[in-house]
């Protein structure tokens, strides 16, 4: 089978097509015939090895995965002793080790039955991304309905969903975008867009309960003052560049939390069936649509991700596996 292989870490020229032998489930995994990816900053994080610190638990010197892909759709081939609630055939989503290959294997704890409404490319870029927003909103932010919510980041992977999201939960939606992303973050459900090259949105006065941070741009402080007395600020990823700032800001984040009524806190985001589920309900109800900015096919893995990495993608970037 053909995959995309990494042997060291670096830029997405280290990322090669290779044929490599097919993988075989364990007991309790589920091997699928991969239909389309998804690519997120975590395989680019993955991929360079960063922040270093990373390479403690994914190798030293070199990556000891040589597959990467997290985000998958496809068709079940094959299922281990211990896996009883797929079956090949199956058409199914969610979360695999090597996503960017022709086979996989993930457990079956992480995959779910397709929505029945959407493509595969458009399956494949639910996961990690909706899985986030729905766990940084639900859990983290503690959402209820008639909350008001600012998304900043709103046009991104995470964002798109998390704008549908909050407002499938009966929430007033803000989002914060660039100039050529205002329309499509007001069609997502936003009844107020900060156009960024043009306003400050932490200058606008305004107060809210929930803050997802897809982008964090701005200081702690800026944010927290835009936030209700008892409001949540939820912080998805990180300051990009060295590992200090993100310390320095989950430090402040935690003292505030400590001493004050508003809350602050980081996603840790976990694939489970549960939220696969509420992701397949939420599209096949037509409440939850992915936004897909460009598709790839396998060969042209390297260049997704880079484009992936330049910071400026609508919603999605997905791999069509022919």
């Amino acid at each position: 089978m053909k995959a995309i292989v990494y042997r060291e870490y670096g830029s997405p020229e280290v990322l090669r097509l290779q044929e490599i032998a097919k993988p075989e489930p364990g007991d309790d995994e589920v091997l699928i015939r991969v239909r389309a990816a998804s690519v997120n900053p975590l395989d680019w994080h993955f991929m360079r090895g960063d922040p270093k610190i990373v390479r403690i638990a994914f190798g030293l010197t070199r990556p000891r995965e040589p597959r990467l892909g997290r985000d998958v759709s496809g068709v079940v081939e094959a299922v281990g002793r211990s896996a009883t609630r797929l079956k090949p055939g199956d058409e199914v989503f969610g979360a695999v080790r090597g996503a960017f290959g022709e086979h996989a294997c993930g457990k079956e704890r992480t995959l779910h039955c397709k929505p029945r409404n959407l493509s595969f490319e458009e399956a494949a870029a639910l996961p990690i991304a909706g899985i986030s927003a729905l766990q940084a909103l639900r859990d983290n932010g503690n959402l209820r309905a008639g909350d008001k919510v600012l998304v900043n980041g709103a046009a991104g992977g995470v964002g798109t969903f998390a704008v549908q999201i909050a407002k499938s939960f009966g929430a007033e939606v803000a989002g914060v975008c660039s100039s050529r992303n205002v329309e499509l973050v007001s069609s997502l459900g936003a009844l107020r867009v900060f156009d960024y090259t043009r306003e400050d949105f932490t200058k606008s006065g305004a107060q809210f309960d929930v803050i997802l941070d897809c982008v964090v741009n701005h200081s702690l402080s800026e944010c927290a003052r835009m936030l209700s007395s008892s409001g949540h600020y939820v912080m998805v990823g990180g300051p990009r560049g060295s590992f200090g700032p993100f310390l320095a800001r989950m430090f402040s984040m935690s003292f505030r939390s400590m001493f004050g009524s508003r809350k602050f806190s980081t996603l840790m985001a976990r694939i489970t069936q549960q939220d696969l589920e509420v992701l397949r309900n939420l599209a096949e109800a037509g409440k939850l649509t992915p936004v897909i900015d460009r598709m790839y096919r396998l060969a042209e893995t390297p260049e997704a991700v880079r484009y992936l990495e330049q910071g400026h993608a609508r919603g999605k970037v997905v791999i069509s596996i022919d």
